[in-house]
């Protein structure tokens, strides 16, 4: 797949909420959101519909989650001022799209995503015999499409996800997507631009249809964009008519795969509250130390004179995030020959992990003291997502033949 993704492009990316975050959250998402912030526009949303497709049964706590999750964001470093936060049920154009798209998607799409009978098979103990539970790859698709997203951070796992969502964007594009005079309107789109806009422009078609250049496809999308003389609709001709098919109605996003590191939890396992392994974002520091001093290690160890193997034990996980080479290699060496116990070789991990939760807890507590602030910030965002939203539903209708 090449990658069209530029800088200034858009992101859009969302979690379920669970309450407050660990310490898996944070490197497994949210420091890649921090980086994202400031290089794309970024639409980050509380999924809290998703949370339904697999708790349906018990939606006591979705409020009080909503609210926790986004202190967490906020206290790691989510700026509400360079990115758009927003509780996905806020914006009900949302159902509206998963609606629309569902009458275009075919069944086998929805059951041959592998999480799926992946989740399926993880979660045995809940009747997950639903539609919604079949359809939340759809209603993400929608999530993503709503806000005409270039890009969607994912780990390798979710990579599926985003392709199924460009197939629903193609089908869609390729129903909906052709009207009259499109051609006419698109050159007199073009005028917009200015004469030099529409020269680059016309250059940059012309070496993408004759010569195949995605470098040149890449240039014409960013001369389209830039303008702010156009209108979403005549952008979106343009758009298509660069690439030499109909109106572009719903953008394909890109996966833009992220590095996700392995963070393990107090036993080993992947840090989970399933699992009661976690390290959360703004524990009491006298909790973390008890937490990560008492966690298992190499079982070979049972006394300090006993040699062992850091690579057999969940301390070492994390000394491969908070330790740099010279302390591993400490580690290593003093393991090994038992010339280290397991509260030495501990030692850098705690300080390392209190230094880093310090500031986090720190920015937390003008949140925690005022959860007015916090949905104050939800609902400029959610203002913000649904003109995005409302813009994108008026061309979905359109197409489909349901408004003029």
């Amino acid at each position: 797949m090449v990658s069209l993704v530029t800088t200034g492009s858009r992101v859009v990316s969302g979690m379920r909420p669970t309450g407050s975050l660990h310490l898996g959250h944070y490197h497994g998402v949210l420091k890649n959101w921090l980086r994202l912030q400031y290089e794309y526009e970024c639409f980050f949303f509380i999924a809290d519909w998703h949370a339904l497709t697999t708790h349906y049964d018990d939606p006591s706590d979705i409020q009080r989650n909503i609210i926790e999750m986004t202190i967490d964001w906020l206290a790691v470093g989510v700026n509400p001022a360079s990115v758009t936060l927003f509780v996905q049920s806020d914006v009900v154009e949302h159902a509206e799209l998963h609606l629309l798209l569902s009458m275009i998607t075919p069944l086998g799409w929805l059951e041959r995503v592998p999480s799926y009978k992946d989740q399926q098979e993880k979660l045995r103990e809940k009747d997950l015999a639903t539609y919604g539970f079949l359809g939340y790859p759809l209603l993400q698709s929608a999530d993503i499409l709503l806000y005409g997203a270039a890009a969607v951070p994912v780990g390798e796992d979710q990579v599926a996800h985003v392709e199924m969502t460009r197939e629903v964007a193609r089908r869609f594009n390729h129903l909906y997507g052709r009207e009259e005079n499109f051609e006419k309107k698109a050159k007199r789109a073009m005028r917009q631009l200015g004469e030099h806009n529409q020269e680059l422009y016309l250059d940059a078609r012309r070496r993408y249809q004759e010569q195949g250049d995605t470098e040149a496809l890449e240039a014409g999308r960013r001369v389209a964009l830039a303008s702010a003389r156009l209108t979403v609709a005549d952008r979106d001709r343009l758009m298509g008519y660069l690439e030499g098919t109909g109106r572009t109605i719903l953008n394909e996003p890109e996966a833009l795969l992220t590095p996700t590191p392995k963070v393990p939890g107090l036993d080993g396992q992947k840090m989970s509250k399933s699992y009661g392994n976690t390290i959360g974002l703004r524990e009491d520091p006298a909790v973390v130390e008890k937490k990560l001093r008492t966690m298992p290690t190499d079982p070979a160890r049972v006394r300090r004179t006993d040699p062992g193997d850091p690579r057999k034990c969940p301390v070492w996980d994390f000394h491969q995030i908070y330790s740099d080479d010279d302390t591993r290699n400490w580690v290593m060496e003093g393991c090994t020959t038992a010339g280290i116990g397991c509260i030495d070789c501990k030692g850098p991990v705690i300080e390392a992990v209190l230094e880093e939760l310090k500031p986090i807890r720190e920015r937390a507590v003008p949140f925690e003291d005022d959860h007015e602030a916090v949905r104050a910030i939800l609902n400029e965002g959610r203002e913000q997502a649904r003109d995005d939203a409302r813009e994108t539903m008026e061309q979905v209708r359109a197409a489909m033949g349901l408004e003029d």
